[in-house]
């Protein structure tokens, strides 16, 4: 089963490298998508943040069922074009459930 796990990235934070890392041993494939949002100020552009990502892999093992896209738009919509059956969401607190409870109904 392919996974997508979408965001910013800007820059990539060990939390985010655990969540690669777990859905790596869960999923067949696991794609990090960078989302491109011209609404957010970013400290980095797409491409570095890419960057960040890969490099930062190698500190995970660098999982060999896990790819960096870049992407914008809809995250469903680009799920659905890579074939992903599942979004893989972090949440850090109360707050971030009550939204992603929101965005899921």
């Amino acid at each position: 089963m392919k996974a997508c796990y979408p965001g910013t990235f800007d820059p990539i934070t060990n939390g985010h490298l655990d969540i690669i890392e777990r859905a790596s041993r869960l999923f067949d494939e696991v794609v990090v998508l960078i989302m491109v949002n011209p609404r957010k100020t970013c400290l980095f552009n797409s491409e570095e943040r890419k960057q960040m990502v890969i490099d930062s892999l190698k500190s995970i093992g660098n999982p060999q069922n896990v790819t960096v896209m870049i992407g914008s738009g809809l995250t469903v919509e680009f799920a659905r074009k890579i074939g992903a059956a599942v979004i893989i969401r972090g949440i850090r607190a109360v707050s971030d459930y009550e939204y992603e409870l929101g965005q899921a109904t």
